[in-house]
């Protein structure tokens, strides 16, 4: 039964909320792991596939850095864009790795890479700007843009072109309103990576159109099974138009320490600064010397890990293949699968006719009846696909798999 009071009480609630709070939308991940992990507290086995997060701990070497950080006396408050030595370490690594030169000048560490990108949005994007976002995305960014009073614009690149933008799709949806793009790579929420030709022919589209910039969101730069990681950074403009997006939280497996950073011109990385010193300061200390670490000492720990992460792909690709109805395609990066499985909507469960009309649908059916956590593709701007991650174990994969094959086939 509905309460009707309570449900006039919570709209009169909302109503007096800021209109930017208004606009914006719940995350639709959050939301979904939230769910599960009230199922799973009633006593519901189920199997959460609906947050992006290495099942790895955060490495011996990287949490006894930590450790001493503490003993030290790491415990007063860091300098706002982080403190001076990760700041140099992440500049060596971008040298190294990317072959790309910063000063520490030009970096700034935030509270995790997603507070990187919002500081970005909000730092470039005015009342009316149009920010160009391929399609699938990460759930954040068009709220992002929404809440900076700028204007999300999309770009679909489905399951047929595996989800990648051409150069003739971003030319034609720049205008005279066009601040920025932002382009992940490799992609949440579909793995696909894009190669180093594909983006130097984006680069050049942006070097046409003065006053454009590109986020290259690149948190998934080390889970990559195609080979070197590729940034648009690296072409000859573009590091002026370019503000990369990293941070430690997927390839070390250090989500709950909320490190990220941008790299960027310096006015961009001042202006971000400024932002952050009003809302949050620095990143937390004890966090910061456990990063500077990680950068410093051996990659052993991220190939590991990647290793597993491919091993993995193979095994849900092959799964994932051999549930008639599925449409899949082959990740090359990141940990998602973003299988297409828009054949069964319009069905209803034979065994108590629950409904199936969309992507949420659909993944709300698998919670339910296969008790495995997914997120449906609306709420990445496919509404065909839905999302799994498979950053967990082997046998969570096999197992998930097996429930999601038997439940599908009681749809008809």
């Amino acid at each position: 039964m509905i309460n009707f009071a309570a449900t006039n009480i919570q709209n009169t609630e909302m109503a007096q909320l800021s209109n930017r709070l208004q606009r914006l939308a719940p995350s639709a991940t959050l939301a979904m792991s939230q769910k599960s992990s009230e199922m799973k507290a009633q006593g519901i086995d189920v199997i959460n596939m609906s947050v992006g997060e290495p099942d790895f701990n955060t490495p011996e070497h990287i949490k006894q850095a930590a450790k001493l950080a503490i003993d030290e006396n790491f415990s007063k408050y860091s300098p706002v864009p982080g403190y001076p030595d990760l700041r140099q370490a992440i500049a060596r690594k971008l040298e190294r790795e990317n072959h790309l030169h910063y000063t520490p000048a030009e970096i700034l560490v935030s509270n995790g890479a997603k507070q990187s990108v919002c500081n970005t949005v909000m730092a470039l994007v005015n009342p009316g700007d149009e920010v160009i976002i391929p399609a699938p995305y990460w759930v954040s960014y068009p709220q992002m843009a929404l809440l900076a009073g700028g204007t999300p614009v999309f770009i679909e690149a489905g399951f047929d072109q595996n989800f990648k933008i051409t150069p003739e799709q971003l030319e034609a949806a720049i205008t005279p309103k066009t601040r920025m793009l932002i382009l992940c790579s490799p992609s949440n929420p579909t793995g696909s990576v894009y190669s180093k030709d594909e983006l130097k022919a984006l680069a050049e589209v942006i070097l046409r159109h003065d006053d454009v910039f590109v986020l290259a969101d690149e948190i998934y730069e080390h889970i990559n099974y195609i080979g070197r990681h590729e940034s648009i950074a690296q072409f000859e403009g573009m590091k002026e138009r370019a503000i990369i997006v990293n941070g430690v939280s997927k390839a070390y497996a250090m989500t709950g320490w909320r490190i990220g950073y941008i790299a960027a011109p310096e006015w961009i990385v001042k202006g971000c600064n400024k932002l952050q010193g009003q809302y949050t300061s620095g990143p937390c200390s004890v966090s910061q010397k456990a990063a500077e670490f990680a950068y410093v000492a051996s990659q052993e720990c991220v190939e590991d890990m990647r290793q597993a992460f491919e091993r993995r792909r193979n095994l849900i690709v092959e799964l994932a293949k051999d549930i008639p109805g599925l449409e899949v395609n082959v990740p090359e990066g990141a940990f998602y699968l973003f299988p297409k499985c828009s054949s069964f909507f319009g069905k209803k469960s034979v065994v108590d006719g629950f409904p199936v009309n969309n992507s949420t649908d659909f993944a709300m059916y698998l919670l339910e009846k296969a008790h495995v956590a997914t997120v449906g593709g609306d709420a990445f701007g496919d509404p065909e696909c839905f999302r799994m991650s498979y950053a967990t174990s082997d046998d969570n994969i096999r197992e998930a798999m097996k429930r999601i094959k038997e439940a599908l086939a009681n749809l008809k």
